[in-house]
């Protein structure tokens, strides 16, 4: 395999995971564990984080649309505190790693994301390292649909077999292994890396 370009997830990838976030909400809440996650799986194609993602409702149709179906999972948790949970702190290895991977190669960052919650400060110049952006709110698409992945392929003018593609979610790198892209789960940063400059063969630290 020839790699041509790095694909990256943000959140939990390129920043620290929104998941730490939510487990202290949950402790100080005393909500049972992994209880926000649990709200967002149940029927993920079509719950209020999937329609947020596809800008299909705004900030205030989520914050309601949450609080419902949190309710009915057992605890009312509206939707605004969660969003409030989302920004995570940059990992600067992995930002390193962008700047790296773009010296050499393609890079596209594929998000899930929001409206409303623009990116500013050092966030939004980590954005500027790519060479595309391919963004859920804007596109009408989400991890993990295929499609998702094939418009990165199309803004990058590359075949899925010429991608290596980084998330911290097992459910969105199925697909784009399916395609025929190298996947890697991040979880420690460090373990993440070290498997990605064995596939681009040349250091990113």
């Amino acid at each position: 395999m020839t790699i041509a370009a790095v694909l990256f997830d943000f959140g939990g990838v390129i920043t620290t995971s929104p998941f730490e976030a939510f487990a202290r909400y949950e402790r100080d809440h005393a909500l049972p564990t992994d209880f926000l996650r649990t709200v967002n799986a149940t029927d993920p194609d079509t719950n209020a984080w999937a329609r947020l993602e596809r800008s299909e409702i705004d900030l205030g149709g989520f914050d309601a649309a949450f609080a419902i179906e949190s309710e009915r999972l057992g605890h009312r948790v509206d939707g605004r505190d969660v969003l409030a949970l989302l920004s995570g702190d940059l990992r600067p290895e992995m930002v390193t790693a962008v700047e790296r991977c773009g010296q050499r190669l393609k890079t596209g960052l594929l998000t899930n994301n929001v409206v409303g919650m623009d990116p500013s400060g050092a966030i939004a110049e980590v954005l500027t390292h790519f060479d595309a952006v391919i963004e859920s709110s804007v596109v009408g698409v989400r991890k993990p649909d295929p499609a998702f992945y094939e418009l990165a392929c199309e803004a990058l003018a590359i075949a899925p077999d010429q991608a290596v593609f980084l998330d911290d979610l097992g459910v969105n790198l199925k697909p784009a292994k399916a395609m025929g892209m190298a996947t890697i789960k991040v979880g420690d940063a460090a373990a993440a890396l070290d498997q990605l400059e064995a596939l681009v063969g040349f250091p990113l630290r």
